[in-house]
């Protein structure tokens, strides 16, 4: 699964994307510090079931900080858009051929209003127009890349256009779905331009769905804009956030100044020896950011994203159904993302396609239960599959 990192110039994205993955992305208050994407993994986070196994887990694939299981997911964040790239303004749409392979979108808005549409020092710019131009632009895009190849899809069906949209990860049932809602033929294809930008709404929405960071909310005016986005986008997933919070806290983490684990509302002081200046920057951010808003937003986000907008659910496979463990004696080795409804084959497949090509059973360890392939794993099931390849 891979998360996109969006939204024009200026507003915080890289710093947003160095707070989550720890990558050293370029951080600046100008426009355009990214050009060429950035890959990073940042981690969901999910409870670990050690704690109610009452057992010591050993994890491999992933972290565990006291019963919380921290799973890696991958971000990109590229480069900043400005109103009208469709037209070539900023740098134009070729970077969104990078959001390709994305699942879902975090979209961080400069909530406080304190940058214009191109990223650029302002007072009391709308932070709404940031949500409507993504979503155009995003459109258009899409658009785009419908019309580059409309002399092969002119007069033929939807799995035509289907075909073409698989970079996007729309299937054909998605594609129809789109072509529905946006009140289109699906056979002998000829649209106009206007039904072409209708139907590539349709497709962003399935393809990406997004949702909103609103950064800076620290800042004065982001609470009132933060609100006020709230009332006018009922219908989306609005989420306060202080992305350079974030960062200094995962900072001091590492260098062993604070405990402090991604997603928790207060950290731990492990250092008397903090400079002054900066145990100052740390109390602001426990009072005025943790407290209020039950954390930097930073980690919700993350993982709004998975369980909301992608729908995923942990498992953990496991060797040894009674020590929870692997051959080598690790338990609970590794935690693994699926999409909700996914069944005990699919788990197979994602450890090893032989186990899946030669899949006999698998056993849900806390039940000791003997469970068919078609079985939905549920969250946090712990599972061993049982399988006749070497």
């Amino acid at each position: 699964m891979l998360i996109g990192v969006v939204g024009k110039t200026n507003t915080g994205k890289s710093t947003f994307f160095s707070a989550a993955t720890l990558v050293d992305a370029k951080i600046a208050p100008f426009p355009f510090t990214t050009i060429e994407p950035n890959l990073g993994k940042a981690y969901v986070r999910s409870p670990c079931p050690c704690k109610e196994l009452k057992v010591k887990c050993a994890p491999k694939n992933s972290l565990c900080e006291d019963g919380t299981r921290l799973i890696p997911i991958d971000l990109i964040d590229v480069a900043g858009l400005v109103p009208d790239a469709h037209l070539g303004k900023g740098l134009g749409l070729k970077f969104l051929d990078d959001l390709r392979a994305a699942d879902a979108l975090i979209q961080v808005i400069d909530v406080s209003g304190t940058t214009d549409s191109e990223g650029n020092p302002t007072d009391f710019y709308d932070p709404a127009n940031e949500v409507v131009s993504l979503e155009e632009e995003m459109s258009h895009w899409i658009a785009s890349i419908i019309k580059r190849s409309w002399s092969k899809i002119k007069g033929k069906k939807m799995d035509s256009i289907a075909g073409l949209l698989s970079g996007l990860k729309m299937t054909q049932d998605d594609a129809e779905t789109a072509a529905a809602k946006s009140y289109l033929p699906t056979e002998d294809i000829n649209w106009s331009d206007g039904d072409i930008l209708a139907f590539s709404k349709e497709v962003r929405r399935i393809s990406k769905p997004i949702l909103i960071a609103a950064n800076k909310i620290d800042l004065p005016a982001g609470e009132k804009n933060y609100q006020n986005l709230k009332e006018r986008f009922k219908d989306r997933i609005i989420i306060p956030a202080c992305a350079e919070a974030e960062l200094a806290l995962r900072k001091a983490d590492k260098h062993g100044l604070i405990h402090y684990v991604p997603g928790d509302a207060d950290f731990k002081l492990l250092s008397q020896n903090i400079p002054e200046k900066q145990l100052s920057a740390l109390n602001f951010i426990r009072e005025r950011i943790l407290k209020r808003y039950n954390g930097t937003g930073v980690q919700e986000l993350i993982n709004r994203a998975a369980f909301d907008l992608l729908d995923l659910i942990v498992a953990y496979p496991v060797e040894d159904e009674g020590k929870f463990s692997d051959h080598f004696g690790n338990v609970l080795p590794d935690a693994v993302l699926l999409k909700k409804g996914s069944t005990a084959l699919d788990l197979a497949a994602r450890i090893h396609t032989d186990l899946a090509n030669n899949f006999i059973c698998a056993i849900n360890a806390r039940s000791r239960m003997k469970i068919g392939k078609e079985y939905v794993l549920k969250n946090c099931d712990v599972i061993r599959v049982i399988s006749s390849a070497r």
